[in-house]
């Protein structure tokens, strides 16, 4: 088996780095991706490499932390030093090196390998890691599911018990066509209704949450609309215990949403098995509108109708990310 060198900053990976990254290992038989670390970087190298480690589990990914040149220019000895650097790094030099730029070439050479070029992807996967970085949502295709989950705008609906967060989430995510988070903690309750409420089972409320916000970020399309969220749960722990909860409130801290939406009370209460009771909707309310105060993104609060809260929300979220709006669906012809 010959072996494939593949270098980048990968900041962000996106569909054409992985067909590079595939198309070294089905050319040579092993790819190996060395992910370069430079000062003051928007995404942490640890970060990259992760990504491309769950997307490409069949080749060894490198991190390289030499603070090396990026441009010949910019010292006399800019090849000795890379050459160096990537011995140090790979322990054996390549039979090949992949690129789709014309440094591949010279750089093969500096390690004795063959430069291998690929620029078809350029052509047939149109992208680039820095358009991205500039506006992730009008490349949304060719991001795949961690990088997604990065770029993801978080919207998180809250409220009082019965005023219909999960309702709304549900409009939203489909007029948006993206994905909502339903309430982790209802679903749990539904399962098992007769479960008393405690200290415990309201932590298990905050780590399903945001392990389903995690896991559904990774499929949304740029907006990822959030039925509660662990700072809620945070809420919940004080008014029914009288405390804080320090794990509870350490995942609410760990959390941060582009936008609020905070459905009001001025709607019937409607009893359901998963809820604690209509008198808690006023202290609620009141601990919520205190919390508000420390958080740094918008805020929008919804009343009215269930339509009213809607178009409150749509334009709240249209107002915000004026990407989100939807393209209008083309007629189906015969």
């Amino acid at each position: 088996m010959t072996e494939a060198l593949v270098l980048g900053k990968f900041m962000p990976p996106h569909a054409g780095h992985l067909h590079l990254i595939e198309f070294a290992q089905r050319f040579a038989g092993k790819a190996r991706v060395v992910v370069e670390e430079i000062p003051e970087e928007p995404i942490p190298v640890a970060l990259r490499a992760s990504w491309l480690r769950e997307l490409c589990p069949d080749s060894e990914i490198l991190t390289l932390h030499d603070k090396n040149p990026q441009e010949p220019a910019e010292h006399p000895d800019f090849w000795h030093i890379w050459r160096e650097s990537l011995l140090r790094s790979l322990g054996r030099p390549p039979a090949f090196v992949v690129a789709s730029e014309p440094y591949g070439g010279r750089l093969a050479a500096e390690l004795g390998a063959r430069f291998i070029p690929l620029d078809g992807w350029r052509s047939a996967l149109p992208i680039s890691a820095t358009a991205i970085r500039q506006a992730p949502w009008r490349h949304w295709e060719y991001l795949p599911a961690p990088v997604r989950a990065h770029y993801a705008t978080r919207v998180r609906l809250v409220g009082a018990e019965s005023t219909g967060k999960s309702r709304l989430a549900r409009r939203l995510a489909e007029h948006f066509r993206t994905r909502a988070v339903p309430e982790f903690a209802e679903s749990l309750l539904r399962a098992e209704p007769a479960r008393e409420l405690t200290s415990d089972l309201l932590l298990d409320f905050a780590r399903g949450q945001l392990a389903s916000e995690s896991s559904l970020a990774r499929h949304c399309r740029r907006l990822l609309f959030c039925d509660t969220c662990a700072n809620t749960t945070a809420l919940w722990h004080r008014l029914l215990f009288s405390a804080p909860h320090p794990q509870i409130e350490a995942l609410a801290r760990g959390t941060s949403y582009a936008l609020t939406l905070v459905c009001d009370v001025d709607v019937p209460f409607v009893q359901d098995s998963h809820r604690v009771g209509e008198s808690t909707r006023a202290p609620f309310m009141a601990l919520l509108d205190e919390a508000l105060f420390e958080i740094s993104g918008p805020v929008v609060r919804l009343g009215g109708d269930w339509d009213a809260r809607f178009q409150g929300a749509v334009d709240a979220v249209n107002r915000a990310f004026p990407w989100a709006t939807p393209p209008i669906r083309s007629a189906h012809t015969r």
